[in-house]
């Protein structure tokens, strides 16, 4: 079995490494705030001290972290991945980031002697817990090939749609859907609520026809519980749509809904609530994220 190297364990990193353990991976492990690796070394991941030593101890080396400029650093920064020898070894970079330096991050792999695939995730901290994530693929054949069955060990869908940086295009491409069903999903639970309906009702109502989707299944139980803990923060939401935004005018494409959206968390992200979950949103509408009493 090969040696794993996991760098960046914030809900979702944390998550998928247990599932590599459950799964008898041996997983070295970095991250900035040493205290978020605790629970993982107790369980049997090893802590190592830098990125570079991860690159050390490690065969394939997956890293997950929040911004592009994250990602950058983590690679090519001093005590980074690109200060080891990468001959055989693959790097796969979970985060979503910009397909350029998706591009850049696979040339000098290249040039070091490894390979790098660029390979986002869907599917929330609920599939990362439960391994049921859906994952995004750019980059070598081979590569992909050879990490499969590690990603089998946290996701349940996957395909490599093309050349590096082609994973982050379809990852952009899954956030420009999601804009539209959280927005969808918010807008609709506060016209229920207005209208003095059942809102539990409506929405097992509609999650039974063609208005079912994901966002509806996962966040409006959580709304109603008044549950905002993050399962993917409002700033990364709002970076990821930048990215998608900054993509389509490369392509001289417009794409006002998802520039409605965004503009939508950014007023949330101004009130405070950068680093609630994206279900926040309703918090525009509702006061504190508190379903009002509607008197008809």
């Amino acid at each position: 079995m090969p040696q794993i190297g996991f760098i960046g364990t914030g809900v979702m990193g944390a998550a998928i490494v247990r599932n590599m353990m459950k799964n008898e991976l041996k997983v070295n492990v970095y991250n900035r705030t040493k205290s978020k690796t605790d629970e993982l070394v107790a369980q049997g991941a090893l802590w190592n001290e830098t990125p570079a030593q991860v690159t050390a101890n490690s065969d394939i080396i997956f890293t997950m972290v929040g911004f592009p400029t994250d990602v950058e650093e983590i690679y090519f920064g001093d005590n980074g991945i690109f200060a080891e020898s990468l001959s055989g070894k693959i790097l796969v970079d979970l985060t979503t980031s910009t397909p350029t330096l998706a591009e850049k991050i696979a040339l000098k792999a290249s040039q070091l002697g490894g390979m790098a695939l660029d390979a986002p995730v869907s599917g929330g901290d609920l599939g990362a817990v439960n391994g049921t994530l859906t994952i995004m693929v750019g980059g070598d054949q081979t590569a992909y090939n050879e990490v499969l069955p590690i990603l089998k060990t946290f996701g349940k869908t996957f395909a490599l749609h093309g050349s590096a940086g082609k994973g982050q295009h379809t990852k952009m491409a899954n956030q420009i859907m999601i804009a539209g069903t959280m927005t969808g999903m918010t807008e609709m639970m506060v016209y229920a609520n207005q209208a003095g309906l059942d809102i539990d009702k409506v929405i097992e109502t509609l999650s039974g026809g063609s208005a079912a989707n994901w966002s509806l299944s996962n966040y409006s139980p959580r709304i109603l519980k008044e549950n905002y803990s993050p399962g993917f923060f409002v700033k990364h939401f709002i970076k990821d749509l930048k990215i998608a935004l900054d993509e389509a005018e490369k392509m001289s494409l417009e794409l006002p809904a998802t520039k409605l959206a965004t503009d939508l968390y950014e007023k949330l992200a101004d009130k405070g609530f950068e680093s609630d979950g994206t279900q926040a949103l309703i918090k525009l509408w509702w006061a504190d994220g508190k379903r009002p009493d509607v008197k008809n």
